[in-house]
């Protein structure tokens, strides 16, 4: 059993999560500003289909991406070198996080329900939430959208329209958050994807003890504007 959440009950200990499936921790609440960032602060984050409650997660293992492992292959530095394309930060956020809930191939249905637009469109006027968008031709070609905590910023979803167009905008995204000095990213569930782009897991227990140090670090309000083009990673 998990607990249900009123509008005024703190969410429990994360090690109070299950194990199958991994990380369900709590039901029910609401998706205001406050309850989403007591939720990140502790590492919780939430997930659930349209016409469920809302359901509150915080898996164990966490796959998470350090800023300076972030792996960049040959061909993609080529694209980032060559490619005409521009950055812009949290411009068009919530056409970004429109075409992040769009259908997908082999995907029946969408968690990011119009609620969850709205409630983190919420966030992003308050500065917290940001997008990294890639135009090319003048057009949206890609993009990621995620929320801002003092040094930890939790990726929650990206698309793309035209090859490579989000992981241009992650590739980006990352330099801007060295300069801010941010420590982690959070990318919650392990996926082949994440992982070529050098994220890993790592224990719970581990990620919370970042989680702590790292919010106390100085928040960043947005929004955001694009510094510079990337510099060159390692393959």
């Amino acid at each position: 059993m998990i607990p249900w959440l009123d509008s005024d009950t703190p969410f429990p200990p994360v090690s109070q999560a299950l194990r199958r499936p991994n990380g369900l921790l709590a039901a029910g609440g609401d998706l205001s500003p406050q309850r989403l960032l007591a939720a990140y602060a502790q590492g919780i984050f939430p997930w659930y289909s349209e016409g469920e409650p809302i359901l509150w997660w915080s898996p164990d293992p966490r796959m998470v991406l350090f800023p300076d492992e972030l792996r960049v292959t040959r061909s993609l530095r080529k694209v980032l070198r060559n490619r005409p394309y521009e950055i812009r930060f949290d411009t068009a956020f919530r056409r970004v996080m429109e075409a992040c809930a769009a259908p997908r191939p082999g995907q029946s249905g969408t968690w990011i329900t119009a609620e969850m637009i709205e409630a983190y469109t919420h966030l992003h006027a308050l500065g917290f939430a940001h997008s990294v968008e890639t135009w090319i031709g003048g057009e949206l070609a890609g993009g990621l959208y995620g929320v801002a905590l003092g040094g930890v910023f939790y990726g929650e979803s990206m698309f793309h329209r035209v090859r490579d167009a989000s992981k241009i905008a992650l590739v980006h995204l990352v330099e801007q958050l060295k300069r801010l000095g941010f420590g982690l990213i959070d990318c919650q569930m392990k996926t082949a994807h994440l992982a070529s782009l050098g994220a890993r897991e790592i224990p719970r227990a581990e990620f919370v003890r970042l989680l702590r140090k790292l919010i106390e670090s100085p928040h960043h309000p947005g929004p955001w504007r694009f510094q510079g083009r990337c510099e060159d990673h390692p393959a």
